[in-house]
């Protein structure tokens, strides 16, 4: 590798980071606004979300440029291709959290309801393991990666509990409608983060490895990586 690529892949690397923590921090403020029915910091998440396409933009034209100018091989290419997916999923991930904002501004107008679905309980679990993929990210953790995968059910469990709880809402409160349809939705952009968080992770686990674990669930069994 010469030092002049070796630079780039560097600079490269401190700027998916730096949307990673972006991305993060929108997620928490979302999750927040829900939380707290509060329409002035989920119009903040809302007017942010430029922000990050515009970062999300230039990073992938960082990456291409680099593949042209130094044809880069090996773990270097497969750091780049990663870089690329990556770069996608926590744009999409920033979408979701303006989606989960757009709910809270509307949930804040309404009458809180009395619903026994654990919201902040997914949040923290979808939040937990975002950071946990940017974290192997950073570390090039390969274990703290696979935990990742191996808590995704767990969310889609969540998930699948409010539906059922919706269904419970609608027939015994006709008139909440609207308010469980939004809850609904926000409960589904946090299922979608955390199937993001597991790509990342998957992502980061082809940077290390050179392996392709997309569509296994069996590699989600607990193990560490080292038994392999």
């Amino acid at each position: 590798m010469t030092i002049h690529l070796e630079r780039e892949l560097d600079k490269l690397k401190k700027r998916i980071l730096s949307l990673g923590t972006m991305v993060e921090e929108r997620v928490r403020m979302a999750v927040k606004a829900i939380e707290r029915r509060d329409e002035k910091l989920a119009k903040s998440v809302i007017e942010s979300d430029d922000e990050i396409d515009k970062i999300e933009v230039d990073i992938e034209e960082e990456c291409l440029k680099i593949l042209a100018l130094h044809q880069p091989v090996a773990i270097d290419l497969r750091f780049i291709i990663a870089v690329i997916k990556i770069n996608s999923a926590l744009e999409r991930i920033g979408d979701l959290a303006v989606n989960i904002a757009e709910r809270a501004a509307f949930l804040a107008t309404q009458k809180k309801l009395d619903i026994l679905f654990d919201f902040t309980g997914m949040a923290e679990k979808a939040q937990s393991m975002l950071k946990k993929s940017l974290d192997a990210l950073v570390n090039m953790d390969c274990d703290l990666a696979w935990e990742v995968g191996a808590s995704d059910d767990e969310v889609d469990a969540m998930n699948r509990e409010m539906l059922f709880q919706v269904q419970d809402g609608i027939r015994e409160k006709l008139d909440t409608l609207e308010c469980l349809i939004h809850l609904l939705l926000a409960s589904r952009h946090l299922e979608r983060i955390a199937d993001l968080a597991t790509n990342i992770a998957e992502d980061v686990l082809y940077m290390t490895q050179g392996e392709i674990v997309r569509h296994r669930a069996e590699h989600y069994k607990p193990q560490r990586v080292s038994e392999r």
